[in-house]
């Protein structure tokens, strides 16, 4: 596999494998940085199964700090942000011996405290196979989050599995996911390992991946519907010349019919792709129904699927190692795991993804689904964005609320007058929020999913 890996690199020579800004650089440039990284981690005594926190983002340096790391059977955690709370997290369950600083064109090494103790069972048992891990960290917003290990072997191999590409004609894709999450990981891997080019933003705001579109004519856009929607409400879609764009994938959180429609119609000719996968699981492969649909099939061959009880439970070729700060109530006793999201089937095997099931608002027995209420809301012509949530109610035990970004500037109180007359036809009673709020903007997470909370800025 690490031979296959690098004598891709040598024979895609002279193809750019990475667009930084005004940089470019070929695999012929990108395998010399990983040998130079390679001296530089054995001269700092990085030995083979070490487990090493990478902190950056998208560059030269940490691609090929990772790729270099995979090479020498690492156990790597990326981490774009170095906070506190992450590196404790790590540093309590994955006993890294070194931190690396992919800065420039130096790359630093430091060598960590030394552990208490070996690293997890887990990491052992990479070390006895001769494979390299990965370690993810879930995107909880309270408490430690969760450590997700990964075989790097397992995810790199898959990829491998692909042809690589013939034509000498770049495939420019557009890094849009983080460098520490699944789907960045499965972006990345998914571009350098067929040799096709990685274009690295300088930042994820939806003015420059528009910017990107155009200058470097991307045919594949890998999104949110959150990151979508921010794209049409600026208006970036117009701004920028976007004509080279041909397949949108939209993947992380549920796209709602209505905002389904709305990408549709502002992106003429260009066809739309769910994706769906988790942390723990990986990307699977995956086809719509239409573009114009929000059903799709899991069309892998790698992974299987069942629905219990309305979840999705997934067993895949790239499902993760285990948690290494959490039990396994996650996998059920034959090892399938509860993927949290609930969903429902047609006959002909297509999937339609309803929500999440911590998500589901209960008002007095009634349950709800935020997707369901933000759909209908979208289809107001005074409603730009929103996002529903619930609160705690002692009477009912929960209320439906909702957050309003409204199109345009209308008075405030004939919003919310319109917004209870717009749905008093289309849901039942008990979907009727209680309170609406109407706000600036609608928070998107790092992760470009849409953030529900009861207690965010800018509400009025």
């Amino acid at each position: 596999m690490r031979d296959e890996l690098i004598r891709r690199f040598t024979n895609f020579g002279t193809r750019t494998a990475i667009l930084d800004q005004a940089d470019g650089f070929t695999y012929r440039e990108l395998l010399e940085r990983i040998r130079y990284t390679q001296d530089v981690l054995e001269k700092h005594g990085v030995a083979p199964h070490d487990v090493v926190v990478v902190n950056g983002n998208y560059s030269l340096g940490s691609i090929a700090t990772l790729l270099a790391l995979f090479l020498n059977r690492n156990v790597v955690v990326p981490l774009v942000t170095l906070n506190e709370r992450d590196l404790d997290t790590v540093t309590e369950h994955c006993r890294p011996r070194f931190l690396v600083t992919p800065d420039g064109a130096e790359l630093g090494v430091e060598e960590l405290a030394a552990p208490s103790s070996g690293p997890a069972a887990m990491i052992g048992r990479l070390s006895d196979e001769k494979a390299a891990g990965l370690v993810l960290l879930s995107s909880g917003s309270t408490g430690a989050p969760k450590v997700i290990l990964h075989s790097l072997d397992a995810l790199v191999g898959e990829k491998l599995e692909k042809r690589p590409r013939r034509s000498e004609t770049p495939l420019n894709i557009l890094m849009v996911l983080m460098f520490d999450h699944i789907g960045g990981i499965n972006s990345l891997l998914s571009a350098l390992l067929v040799g096709s080019t990685a274009v690295l933003p300088r930042d994820r705001a939806p003015e420059e991946i528009c910017r990107l579109i155009e200058r470097h004519g991307i045919r594949v856009l890998p999104a949110s519907p959150t990151f979508l929607n921010l794209i049409l409400m600026g208006g970036y879609h117009r701004t920028y010349d976007l004509s080279s764009l041909r397949l949108v994938t939209y993947g992380t959180e549920p796209m709602s019919d209505e905002l389904l429609k709305r990408v549709n119609r502002n992106f003429p000719g260009v066809r739309l792709l769910q994706t769906f996968g988790t942390s723990e699981t990986g990307i699977a492969t995956t086809t719509s129904e239409s573009s114009s649909s929000t059903y799709f099939k899991i069309s892998d061959a790698h992974v299987e699927y069942r629905i219990v009880d309305g979840e999705l439970q997934l067993k895949s070729r790239t499902q993760f190692l285990g948690y290494l700060n959490y039990g396994d109530d996650s996998l059920t006793e034959d090892h399938w795991f509860r993927t949290g999201d609930l969903v429902e089937e047609t006959a002909d095997g297509y999937l339609r993804i309803r929500g999440r099931a911590k998500e589901v608002i209960n008002v007095g027995g009634e349950k709800l689904l935020p997707l369901e209420l933000e759909s209908v809301l979208l289809g107001s012509p005074l409603v730009e964005d929103c996002v529903v949530y619930g609160r705690p109610n002692a009477i009912t035990g929960q209320t439906v609320c909702v957050d309003i970004k409204p199109l345009g500037e209308p008075n405030r109180a004939a919003l919310r007058k319109h917004v209870l007359e717009f749905l008093a036809d289309k849901v039942e009673p008990f979907k009727i929020p209680s309170k609406i709020s109407v706000v600036d903007s609608v928070g998107m997470s790092e992760r470009l999913k849409k953030v529900r909370s009861s207690s965010r800025p800018g509400k009025t």
